[in-house]
């Protein structure tokens, strides 16, 4: 049977400025933007342990846990140095939700972007 064996892409609708949108990520989470406007991650370029996985999840009707955002969808983006990149989003102004914390995956931060979309950025263990 044929099958899935990883995340494509992640794609999604900006609710403002589509170019002011990813510049943001550009900037804040050191996105490498191509000239045709999106980022190609490569794995080979995260040197964690677990040598690049991604997570799926379907989240209940009723979770919160998006909150605050009203998006049907979280991005988690895998980080080199999460206590590093918190240090730089507060230092721009940018709100940590939630953590730093740790558990046995590892580290994680919650944020929003511009547009309000809850992001997860996660340390691997």
């Amino acid at each position: 049977m044929a099958r899935v064996t990883g995340i494509g892409g992640v794609f999604f609708k900006s609710r403002s400025d589509h170019q002011q949108l990813a510049a943001w990520y550009e900037k804040h989470l050191g996105l490498t933007l191509e000239p045709w406007g999106g980022a190609i991650l490569k794995w080979p370029d995260d040197q964690a342990g677990d040598k690049g996985i991604t997570v799926w999840n379907v989240a209940a009707t009723n979770t919160d846990w998006f909150a605050p955002s009203d998006a049907s969808f979280m991005i988690n983006y895998r980080v080199d140095d999460l206590a590093q990149l918190v240090q730089q989003l507060q230092q721009a102004g940018i709100e940590i939700l939630q953590g730093p914390e740790t558990h046995e995956n590892g580290s994680f931060a919650w944020i929003c972007d511009p547009d309000g979309n809850k992001l997860e950025l996660w340390q691997p263990a």
